[in-house]
């Protein structure tokens, strides 16, 4: 009998729980811990998700959902599906080791399916505490995690420069 497991789809959580806002990612690891989702395996990546993927390939996932905290310049606790490929474009701010397309890109080679769902913080800071939007945003993807369907959260749009200057 084998010691792997595998999962069809994973949550990897990113962020810092000591930083306000950012600690949005742990929060959610910490709800899927306590009342786990049928189907989903969460893995908590912290500030350093890479450190992690190897756990993260090692379940032979077909989706993971990646959950961080990010400044996408909406309303504090606003939800978007950002498409991996304007990680990198859009400069997002992070607080992490390294940034998140490098992870997304070194997963893509095994995972068919990944999603990037980022939270808009307002404070993120060492010991400040978690907002109430951001929170409340946490219970939304824990929700619609459990009825999970890629059109369940809206997708950040992002304006080309041409568009800019028509």
């Amino acid at each position: 009998m084998s010691n792997t497991m595998t999962a069809p789809k994973v949550v990897l959580t990113v962020g810092n729980s000591m930083m306000g806002d950012d600690g949005a990612g742990p929060l959610l690891a910490e709800l899927m811990e306590a009342d786990p989702i049928e189907g989903w395996i969460v893995i908590n990546g912290g500030s350093a998700p890479e450190n992690v993927s190897y756990q993260v390939r090692a379940l032979q996932p077909q989706c993971v959902v990646i959950v961080d905290a990010a400044d996408i310049g909406l309303n504090p606790g606003e939800i978007r599906v950002i498409d991996p490929d304007y990680i990198a474009e859009m400069f997002i701010m992070s607080t992490h080791n390294m940034p998140l397309n490098f992870l997304i890109d070194q997963l893509k080679d095994d995972i068919p399916d990944i999603t990037f769902l980022g939270i808009q913080p307002d404070l993120v800071g060492f010991y400040y505490p978690m907002t109430e939007a951001v929170k409340n945003a946490v219970d939304e993807v824990y929700q619609g995690i459990k009825s999970w369907r890629i059109d369940y959260f809206p997708e950040l749009e992002v304006c080309d420069e041409e568009d800019i200057e028509e």
